[in-house]
């Protein structure tokens, strides 16, 4: 019958948790998605890219609201039980508070491997892959993101303006700044022009105009009653580069003994590619691997501080007020979590101090609930 019961709740808990992680991170993925849906109309990228890199980023939405999803989801199934006499039921068959205060425990530890898997290897993986999107996609320079009387830098060392359009659909006095450097651009001025496709390749066509070269401080000019300016190759201004929280965690974890020559490990890392191992981004790394491995140890704080609540009954007095403290500890906790990561440094001995906390949190909250309890002498 103890099985029972143990089965029923978990049900209970882990179908409400993934209802409402589930529904969190879709409705906060619609948002973000809207907002990639304007970045890459405005970048002048694929629907194809938009819609991958946004997928991809769900992985990411997951494991962020996790953390608050689990404390919620839990507090109201234990507080559920509790109101609807459900626990008693527990207490009458012979479960005692301190086995499923250990049963909920065990399965909190679980979780955290779970946190753990999603943070440091799946995450880092999809949003590898999302980057990648937009590095390897080109640019399609549409009309459409080209907005009138306005300047568009989009495209990477690139400046476009329009004063519109006319009936036929043309561009109408363009204006065109290519950077190559300070000290070498091209400024071109056309009274129309227009869009088309050769070979694949998508040319702007402009008409009677001028263009002007600078090279070196030097300066030629010349007059041009039709010219081309080709599309191809052109980078986006968004950025393409790989991000530290975008590495895996095995490069991250040997730019980490690199940079502090680190070789007892006995594990090579000269021949390693690692993106942004540099000493400047070494406490960015830090951080990373901390939000990874120490960050999820959380969880299992949360899972005890929630357990506080079996400690009383709606009977006391008191309950409400007891349950708003608990649930205001635990939003504390995750809060407390997160600011946390300010404090990470490059000094392994701060650092302890900091990587310790969620450990020795557990070990206070369960020994005062273990004394509270006293599970030897207590019969229920």
């Amino acid at each position: 019958m103890k099985k029972i019961l143990f089965r029923k709740l978990l049900i209970d808990c882990l179908t409400f948790f993934l209802i409402t992680l589930f529904s969190a991170s879709i409705i906060i993925w619609v948002f973000q998605a809207v907002n990639f849906l304007d970045i890459m109309i405005e970048d002048g990228r694929d629907y194809l890219v938009y819609i991958n890199y946004s997928l991809l980023n769900f992985p990411k939405i997951v494991s962020k609201v996790l953390p608050f999803v689990f404390f919620f989801s839990f507090f109201y199934v234990i507080t559920r039980y509790e109101l609807n006499n459900e626990l008693i039921i527990f207490w009458n068959f012979g479960v005692n508070k301190f086995q499923l205060i250990n049963f909920l425990f065990i399965f909190s530890i679980f979780l955290t491997l779970v946190q753990i898997t999603l943070a440091a290897f799946i995450v880092p993986n999809t949003q590898d892959v999302a980057r990648s999107f937009l590095r390897t996609s080109s640019v399609n320079f549409l009309e459409s993101f080209i907005k009138q009387k306005k300047f568009n830098d989009t495209i990477k060392n690139v400046t476009i303006y329009s004063d519109g359009k006319d009936q036929d659909g043309n561009l109408l006095n363009i204006y065109l700044k290519k950077d190559e450097n300070i000290n070498n651009f091209q400024i071109t001025y056309a009274k129309k022009g227009n869009f088309t496709n050769r070979n694949n390749t998508q040319i702007l066509v402009l008409y009677e105009g001028e263009q002007i070269n600078v090279v070196n401080d030097k300066i030629t000019n010349f007059r041009f009653s039709k010219s081309d300016f080709n599309l191809k190759n052109l980078e986006s201004n968004t950025t393409t580069y790989i991000k530290t929280q975008e590495v895996s965690t095995s490069k991250l974890f040997k730019c980490y003994l690199r940079l502090n020559n680190w070789k007892f490990f006995n594990i090579n890392t000269k021949d390693v590619i690692i993106e942004n191992c540099v000493k400047e981004n070494l406490n960015n790394i830090i951080k990373e691997l901390y939000k990874r491995f120490i960050i999820p140890f959380y969880i299992p704080t949360l899972m005890l501080t929630i357990l506080f609540l079996i400690l009383k009954s709606k009977e006391n007095i008191n309950y409400f007020n007891y349950r708003l403290i608990i649930f205001v500890l635990g939003l504390s906790i995750i809060i407390a979590s997160e600011i946390s990561l300010r404090f990470v440094k490059n000094n392994i001995f701060e650092n302890l101090k900091i990587f310790s906390i969620p450990i020795l949190s557990l070990i206070i909250i369960y020994t005062i609930i273990y004394l509270t309890l006293n599970p030897f002498k207590e019969k229920k």
